[in-house]
Protein backbone atom coordinates (compact mmCIF):
# COMPACT_ATOMS: atom_id res chain seq x y z
CA UNK A 1 0.00 0.00 0.00
CA UNK A 2 1.43 3.65 -0.59
CA UNK A 3 2.10 5.61 1.70
CA UNK A 4 -0.60 8.14 0.89
CA UNK A 5 -4.04 6.57 0.08
CA UNK A 6 -5.15 9.73 -2.50
CA UNK A 7 -2.10 8.88 -4.45
CA UNK A 8 -4.54 6.29 -5.82
CA UNK A 9 -7.04 8.58 -7.12
CA UNK A 10 -5.38 9.03 -10.64
CA UNK A 11 -5.30 5.03 -10.78
CA UNK A 12 -9.25 4.74 -9.92
CA UNK A 13 -10.07 7.88 -12.25
CA UNK A 14 -8.66 6.01 -15.25
CA UNK A 15 -10.12 2.71 -14.03
CA UNK A 16 -13.45 4.63 -14.24
CA UNK A 17 -13.27 6.37 -17.25
CA UNK A 18 -11.86 2.77 -19.32
CA UNK A 19 -14.49 0.66 -18.18
CA UNK A 20 -17.24 2.87 -19.36
CA UNK A 21 -15.44 4.11 -23.00
CA UNK A 22 -14.38 0.13 -23.59
CA UNK A 23 -17.82 -2.12 -22.36
CA UNK A 24 -20.03 0.68 -21.77
CA UNK A 25 -20.20 0.70 -18.17
CA UNK A 26 -19.08 1.43 -14.28
CA UNK A 27 -16.21 -0.31 -12.82
CA UNK A 28 -17.14 -3.70 -11.11
CA UNK A 29 -15.84 -3.37 -6.86
CA UNK A 30 -13.37 -5.77 -8.24
CA UNK A 31 -11.65 -3.72 -10.69
CA UNK A 32 -11.81 -0.97 -8.37
CA UNK A 33 -9.72 -2.56 -5.94
CA UNK A 34 -7.52 -3.94 -8.76
CA UNK A 35 -6.97 0.16 -9.59
CA UNK A 36 -6.03 0.70 -5.83
CA UNK A 37 -3.52 -2.24 -4.59
CA UNK A 38 -6.14 -4.55 -3.83
CA UNK A 39 -8.38 -2.22 -1.65
CA UNK A 40 -12.00 -1.44 -2.19
CA UNK A 41 -12.15 0.78 0.89
CA UNK A 42 -9.49 2.68 -0.91
CA UNK A 43 -10.67 2.76 -4.10
CA UNK A 44 -14.30 4.25 -2.52
CA UNK A 45 -12.16 6.62 -0.58
CA UNK A 46 -10.89 7.90 -3.83
CA UNK A 47 -14.57 7.82 -5.64
CA UNK A 48 -15.57 10.52 -3.16
CA UNK A 49 -12.10 12.46 -3.45
CA UNK A 50 -12.85 12.11 -7.32
CA UNK A 51 -16.23 13.19 -7.09
CA UNK A 52 -15.63 16.58 -5.00
CA UNK A 53 -13.34 17.34 -7.74
CA UNK A 54 -15.80 17.26 -10.17
CA UNK A 55 -13.97 14.24 -12.06
CA UNK A 56 -17.48 11.92 -11.20
CA UNK A 57 -20.97 11.95 -10.11
CA UNK A 58 -22.56 9.17 -7.45
CA UNK A 59 -25.33 7.75 -6.06
CA UNK A 60 -26.34 7.24 -2.83
CA UNK A 61 -25.23 3.70 -2.52
CA UNK A 62 -20.85 4.77 -4.21
CA UNK A 63 -21.72 3.44 -7.52
CA UNK A 64 -20.68 5.69 -10.55
CA UNK A 65 -23.70 7.26 -12.10
CA UNK A 66 -21.74 10.01 -14.17
CA UNK A 67 -18.33 9.99 -15.47
CA UNK A 68 -19.04 12.62 -18.40
CA UNK A 69 -19.18 11.68 -21.55
CA UNK A 70 -20.45 8.48 -19.53
CA UNK A 71 -23.48 7.66 -17.84
CA UNK A 72 -24.31 4.60 -15.97
CA UNK A 73 -28.50 4.98 -16.61
CA UNK A 74 -30.48 6.44 -19.43
CA UNK A 75 -30.75 10.32 -18.70
CA UNK A 76 -32.50 10.52 -22.82
CA UNK A 77 -29.89 9.24 -25.21
CA UNK A 78 -28.07 5.91 -26.27
CA UNK A 79 -25.13 6.08 -27.75
CA UNK A 80 -24.27 3.13 -30.05
CA UNK A 81 -20.75 2.16 -32.18
CA UNK A 82 -19.71 -0.47 -33.79
CA UNK A 83 -18.72 -2.16 -30.64
CA UNK A 84 -19.90 -0.62 -27.76
CA UNK A 85 -23.41 0.89 -26.46
CA UNK A 86 -23.80 3.48 -24.06
CA UNK A 87 -25.77 5.66 -22.09
CA UNK A 88 -25.01 9.75 -23.12
CA UNK A 89 -24.88 11.97 -20.20
CA UNK A 90 -27.02 14.80 -22.58
CA UNK A 91 -27.05 15.95 -25.74
CA UNK A 92 -23.42 17.32 -25.17
CA UNK A 93 -22.14 14.61 -23.79
CA UNK A 94 -23.20 12.07 -26.46
CA UNK A 95 -21.96 14.11 -29.29
CA UNK A 96 -18.56 14.01 -27.48
CA UNK A 97 -18.40 10.28 -27.35
CA UNK A 98 -16.95 9.81 -30.71
CA UNK A 99 -14.29 12.10 -30.52
CA UNK A 100 -13.34 10.78 -27.22
CA UNK A 101 -13.05 6.65 -27.83
CA UNK A 102 -10.60 6.37 -30.40
CA UNK A 103 -12.03 2.78 -31.36
CA UNK A 104 -15.43 4.41 -32.11
CA UNK A 105 -15.06 7.32 -34.64
CA UNK A 106 -18.47 6.56 -35.67
CA UNK A 107 -21.94 7.10 -33.12
CA UNK A 108 -25.50 6.81 -33.99
CA UNK A 109 -27.02 9.07 -31.18
CA UNK A 110 -30.83 8.36 -30.11
CA UNK A 111 -33.27 10.63 -27.84
CA UNK A 112 -36.67 12.00 -28.10
CA UNK A 113 -37.82 15.48 -28.45
CA UNK A 114 -39.16 16.43 -24.74
CA UNK A 115 -41.30 18.79 -26.04
CA UNK A 116 -43.45 16.21 -28.47
CA UNK A 117 -41.87 12.93 -28.19
CA UNK A 118 -40.55 12.54 -32.06
CA UNK A 119 -37.68 10.10 -31.93
CA UNK A 120 -34.28 11.31 -33.46
CA UNK A 121 -31.37 9.40 -34.61
CA UNK A 122 -28.38 11.42 -36.19
CA UNK A 123 -25.11 9.87 -36.77
CA UNK A 124 -22.60 11.67 -35.19
CA UNK A 125 -18.45 11.23 -35.93
CA UNK A 126 -15.61 12.93 -35.58
CA UNK A 127 -15.09 14.58 -39.04
CA UNK A 128 -17.72 16.71 -39.85
CA UNK A 129 -21.13 17.70 -37.83
CA UNK A 130 -24.32 15.99 -38.37
CA UNK A 131 -27.09 17.62 -41.13
CA UNK A 132 -30.53 18.36 -39.59
CA UNK A 133 -32.85 21.14 -38.12
CA UNK A 134 -33.13 20.00 -34.85
CA UNK A 135 -31.86 21.85 -31.82
CA UNK A 136 -30.13 21.32 -28.30
CA UNK A 137 -31.57 23.77 -24.83
CA UNK A 138 -29.43 23.69 -22.48
CA UNK A 139 -31.16 24.66 -19.22
CA UNK A 140 -28.56 26.13 -16.65
CA UNK A 141 -25.69 28.26 -17.29
CA UNK A 142 -22.61 27.56 -17.07
CA UNK A 143 -21.62 28.60 -13.51
CA UNK A 144 -24.58 26.83 -12.01
CA UNK A 145 -23.73 23.57 -13.78
CA UNK A 146 -22.48 21.39 -11.23
CA UNK A 147 -24.99 22.72 -8.36
CA UNK A 148 -27.11 19.38 -9.48
CA UNK A 149 -25.54 18.03 -12.52
CA UNK A 150 -27.85 15.18 -13.05
CA UNK A 151 -30.62 17.72 -12.99
CA UNK A 152 -28.54 19.69 -15.68
CA UNK A 153 -27.64 16.58 -17.59
CA UNK A 154 -31.22 15.77 -17.38
CA UNK A 155 -32.18 19.40 -19.46
CA UNK A 156 -29.41 19.46 -22.03
CA UNK A 157 -32.05 17.61 -24.82
CA UNK A 158 -32.39 17.62 -28.39
CA UNK A 159 -35.83 18.77 -29.83
CA UNK A 160 -37.02 19.19 -33.20
CA UNK A 161 -36.67 22.68 -33.51
CA UNK A 162 -36.90 26.10 -31.27
CA UNK A 163 -40.60 26.01 -31.22
CA UNK A 164 -40.33 22.47 -29.98
CA UNK A 165 -38.36 24.44 -27.12
CA UNK A 166 -40.84 27.05 -26.45
CA UNK A 167 -44.09 24.25 -25.97
CA UNK A 168 -42.04 22.75 -23.63
CA UNK A 169 -40.73 25.43 -21.76
CA UNK A 170 -44.17 26.73 -21.45
CA UNK A 171 -45.38 23.79 -20.33
CA UNK A 172 -43.23 22.69 -17.76
CA UNK A 173 -43.13 26.89 -16.92
CA UNK A 174 -39.01 26.92 -17.08
CA UNK A 175 -37.25 29.92 -18.21
CA UNK A 176 -35.02 29.90 -21.62
CA UNK A 177 -31.82 28.81 -21.58
CA UNK A 178 -29.24 28.49 -24.76
CA UNK A 179 -30.25 26.83 -28.12
CA UNK A 180 -27.88 25.44 -29.76
CA UNK A 181 -27.82 24.19 -33.90
CA UNK A 182 -26.47 20.78 -34.18
CA UNK A 183 -22.98 22.76 -35.74
CA UNK A 184 -22.63 24.42 -32.84
CA UNK A 185 -23.31 21.70 -30.56
CA UNK A 186 -20.83 19.38 -32.34
CA UNK A 187 -18.52 22.35 -32.34
CA UNK A 188 -18.85 22.40 -28.57
CA UNK A 189 -18.44 18.29 -27.79
CA UNK A 190 -15.79 17.92 -30.06
CA UNK A 191 -12.37 18.80 -28.03
CA UNK A 192 -14.29 19.23 -24.56
CA UNK A 193 -13.16 15.75 -22.77
CA UNK A 194 -9.78 15.57 -24.78
CA UNK A 195 -7.20 13.85 -22.90
CA UNK A 196 -10.05 12.16 -20.43
CA UNK A 197 -8.94 8.39 -21.24
CA UNK A 198 -5.44 9.98 -20.46
CA UNK A 199 -3.49 9.98 -16.97
CA UNK A 200 -2.62 13.50 -16.05
CA UNK A 201 -5.85 14.69 -17.15
CA UNK A 202 -7.20 18.16 -15.99
CA UNK A 203 -9.96 19.94 -15.55
CA UNK A 204 -10.47 23.30 -17.51
CA UNK A 205 -10.39 26.13 -15.38
CA UNK A 206 -13.07 28.86 -15.63
CA UNK A 207 -11.14 31.03 -18.05
CA UNK A 208 -9.92 28.20 -20.32
CA UNK A 209 -13.91 27.31 -20.32
CA UNK A 210 -14.90 30.42 -21.63
CA UNK A 211 -12.53 30.57 -24.22
CA UNK A 212 -13.16 26.92 -25.54
CA UNK A 213 -16.91 28.06 -25.39
CA UNK A 214 -16.13 31.41 -27.31
CA UNK A 215 -14.16 29.30 -30.06
CA UNK A 216 -17.40 26.91 -30.38
CA UNK A 217 -19.34 30.15 -30.69
CA UNK A 218 -20.64 30.57 -27.66
CA UNK A 219 -20.56 33.82 -25.69
CA UNK A 220 -22.82 35.73 -23.03
CA UNK A 221 -23.82 35.67 -19.79
CA UNK A 222 -25.52 31.78 -19.97
CA UNK A 223 -21.41 30.84 -20.68
CA UNK A 224 -19.71 32.86 -18.06
CA UNK A 225 -17.87 29.85 -16.05
CA UNK A 226 -17.52 31.55 -13.10
CA UNK A 227 -17.21 28.40 -11.36
CA UNK A 228 -15.54 24.84 -12.69
CA UNK A 229 -17.86 23.32 -14.98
Amino acid sequence: MRDDDASWDEDVRLAVYRAFARHGRAPSGPELADAAGGSLAVAKQALHRLADAHHLVLDECEHVVLAHPFAAKSLGFSVMGAHTLWWGGCAWDSFAIPHLVDAEPEVLVATRCPGCGQPHALVVNRTVPPEGVQVAHFLVPAARMWDDVLHTCANQRLFCCESCVDAWLAETGQPKGSVLDLVTLWRLARGWYAGRLERGYRRREPDDAVAYFAEAGLTGPFWAATAGV
